[in-house]
């Protein structure tokens, strides 16, 4: 429906520039909105948000549209930061952006947008939306080395009702070349990479401000003692890079990984090789469960599924699901299933939700 007023969340990056730009074409009322959600130590060093402000600025004139300025930092450190505190105080690994896109950027914003006069919300997001027999279904990007459905799993039909992903039909290339086309300067700009109140800052040194270092004993399976961990917060599985076991004798055994925690203990448990068997899981056991689809898959059936984002879908089916668990049986093993990741569900191209790893 043309003319309609659609709030675009803007980040001065060329997706959601492209997203802006495509549907004024359309001949929408656009706004774009960039949201400003983290304040602590916002300094140019690792943290973009002046420069990408900047960026959104130029855009919004080349393209002819109004820009807002929203602070949701209060909401973010409540529903997000605080929750990605907890969860690695305890162990995990959370995946704060699924937790954004859930709570600051499909509802908070959502909120602002309709304040606004808004009847629908966009983002540059690679994903695709389609209405079927009354049900918004949640579909992969056309171009699935950018597809982030991932990280939109745990959105709900309300939310998904009201959105638009002008980008999910386009190829990264095709973004770039529209908005170089058009004349928007950040045509070329790079894709912003982490978690985005951390920034490019090195992730070690961002937590040891927040939680305290609880060093102890780093050993393998057998219980042989390899070294000492700073804290078990600060380690993932399946890590590699500075696990901290440097010249032990017993290098022809491969690189260390993290393969485990005893939180009880406060031992970090670590094997040799990529390929180590502890490293390997066939099943997996997830609570916290959303879908996207509306409804939740029966056990039994089959799927396929992601355990991380970036990673090749695997066959799967639900040996278990109720309410609030599932329990996921894998056709072949999955490297390094991580607690606090989220494991989403997909058939075909269409993304049903799924649940925080435990």
């Amino acid at each position: 429906m043309a003319g309609e007023r659609i709030v675009v969340g803007v980040s001065g990056g060329v997706d959601s520039s492209v997203a802006a730009l495509l549907l004024k074409r359309q001949g929408h009322d656009v706004v774009g909105l960039f949201m400003k959600n983290w304040e602590d130590d916002d300094d140019d060093e690792y943290c973009s948000t002046r420069q990408d402000l900047i960026d959104c600025a130029s855009v919004a004139e080349v393209i002819g549209i109004d820009l807002e300025v929203v602070n949701f930092s209060a909401e973010y450190k409540e529903r997000v930061f605080s929750a990605f505190l907890a969860e690695y105080s305890a162990g995990r690994t959370p995946n704060p952006d699924v937790l954004c896109n859930a709570e600051i950027k499909f509802k908070a914003f959502l909120d602002h947008a309709i304040k606004l006069g808004a009847s629908r919300i966009a983002t540059g997001h690679y994903a695709r939306v389609q209405e079927t027999e009354g049900r918004f279904e949640l579909l992969k990007a056309r171009d699935l080395s950018k597809d982030q459905s991932y990280f939109l799993h745990r959105l709900n039909q309300g939310q998904l009702s009201r959105v638009l992903f002008p980008v999910g039909e386009l190829k990264k290339t095709e973004v770039r070349k529209i908005a170089k086309d058009a004349g928007l300067h950040n045509f070329a700009k790079r894709d912003s990479t982490g978690i985005c109140f951390i920034g490019e800052r090195p992730f070690r040194e961002f937590l040891n401000r927040y939680l305290p270092t609880k060093p102890g004993r780093m050993r393998t399976p057998e219980g042989r003692t390899v070294g000492e961990h700073v804290g078990l917060s600060f380690y993932t599985i399946g890590q590699r890079k500075g696990v901290g076991i440097g010249g032990m004798k017993d290098a022809s055994g491969g690189a260390w990984y993290v393969c485990g925690k005893d939180l009880d203990k406060n031992e970090l448990i670590v094997v040799q090789g990529h390929d180590h068997p502890l490293l390997l899981s066939s099943r997996l056991h997830a609570g916290d469960l959303a879908w996207v689809s509306g409804k939740g898959p029966r056990s039994g059936e089959s799927f396929s599924a992601k355990t991380r984002y970036r990673q090749a879908d695997a066959a799967c089916r639900l040996a278990q699901v109720s309410d609030s668990t599932l329990d996921v049986a894998f056709d072949a093993p999955q490297w390094a299933v991580t607690p606090g990741q989220s494991v989403v569900l997909y058939r075909d191209e269409v993304c049903l939700g799924g649940g925080v790893i435990q």
